[in-house]
């Protein structure tokens, strides 16, 4: 018999627009706590909520539950809510990012495939840009075609571990758990190499494209970071080695220019001009929502019209599509 979806994935939207404040964020998570113990924080507007042993007790529906839910965040918190619900976190979000605000979008049991099967591949959670494009060039443009794939094929293209990991999303298989009051702290990316990689441009290139990627996403989530660990994977005489660093911004930001700035001096400090670099991570740290950060004012009208240009090119991206706009260094 297949379970009820018992997960609830909820995107918040104050009503004049934009994310809640702080105050509200937390009266939003306390508001979850009153119909379950188990909430996990997605600062700075969205939350996890394992409603399984609320049905019963409520005797609702996932449905049902969501409306109320939804009822007392409008009106304690002036707050709207776009939901997904399923039964596991994955599905759940992705549901989310489909609903429009005041719905609910539900994942039934068993019908996961055909919810999935249409997407884009790049929808898929932990499918990076890179990655997608990979994939693209191999015909698999789709979470459909992708879960079609066999197994094997996907960990030839993306290794072992990912392409196992690949393969389970792409057919609703969702191994992780809702953890109650982790809040996110930090978000990274990777890069990897088909080969051991000798040209510094092309690490140079790989880590602009992480902070474009990382600056990207926390405006979109309307979050800064306070500072930046960069991790290099190369060669050496025992096999593989890892170096991480991490600096402190001078200032908490999501702006993609000053992200790249600090990240290439990390990488610099590393002094490995011949290396055999595999691959290269980037994790912005210390995350937390837009409007709680300062930014010290600029009369540089180089600083302000890069900002403006790279407030055009998040509108952009987000209606074309992630490969909308690009650095130059990255489209040649």
């Amino acid at each position: 018999m297949s379970e009820e979806p018992a997960v609830l994935y909820l995107r918040f939207r104050r009503i004049g627009g934009g994310p809640p404040d702080s105050a509200d964020y937390e009266g939003l998570l306390a508001l979850l706590g009153a119909f379950t113990p188990v909430v996990e924080a997605a600062p700075p507007r969205a939350a996890l909520a394992d409603i399984g042993g609320a049905l019963r007790y409520f005797g609702q529906d996932a449905v049902g539950l969501a409306s109320v839910i939804r009822v007392r965040a409008l009106a304690l918190h002036g707050v709207d809510c776009a939901i997904g619900a399923a039964v596991n976190p994955m599905l759940a979000r992705m549901a989310a990012r489909l609903a429009t605000a005041g719905t609910t979008l539900v994942v039934p049991p068993g019908e996961a495939a055909g919810f999935l099967a249409p997407l884009p591949v790049a929808a898929l959670d932990g499918v990076g840009a890179a990655t997608a494009r990979t994939l693209c060039g191999y015909g698999l443009d789709s979470i459909g075609r992708t879960a079609a794939a066999p197994l094997a094929t996907l960990q030839r293209i993306t290794g072992v571990r990912a392409g196992r990991e690949l393969w389970e999303r792409a057919n609703g298989i969702d191994r992780t758990r809702v953890v109650p009051n982790a809040a996110a702290r930090s978000v990274a990316a990777e890069r990897t190499f088909p080969r051991d990689e000798l040209d510094p441009e092309q690490h140079r290139r790989a880590l602009l494209s992480l902070t474009e990627e990382l600056g990207g996403r926390l405006r979109g989530d309307g979050q800064v970071c306070r500072s930046l660990a960069v991790s290099v994977r190369y060669a050496d005489r025992s096999g593989y080695s890892t170096l991480t660093r991490s600096r402190t911004l001078q200032e908490p930001t999501a702006h993609s220019a000053a992200l790249t700035s600090l990240a290439y001096r990390i990488q610099d400090s590393f002094a490995l001009q011949r290396a055999r670099v595999r691959g290269i991570g980037l994790r912005a740290e210390g995350l937390h929502d837009t409007e709680r950060a300062s930014r010290q004012l600029s009369f540089d009208p180089v600083d302000e019209r890069a900002r403006r240009i790279e407030a055009v090119s998040d509108r952009l991206r987000a209606r074309f599509g992630p490969q909308a706009v690009k650095p130059g260094r990255l489209a040649a």
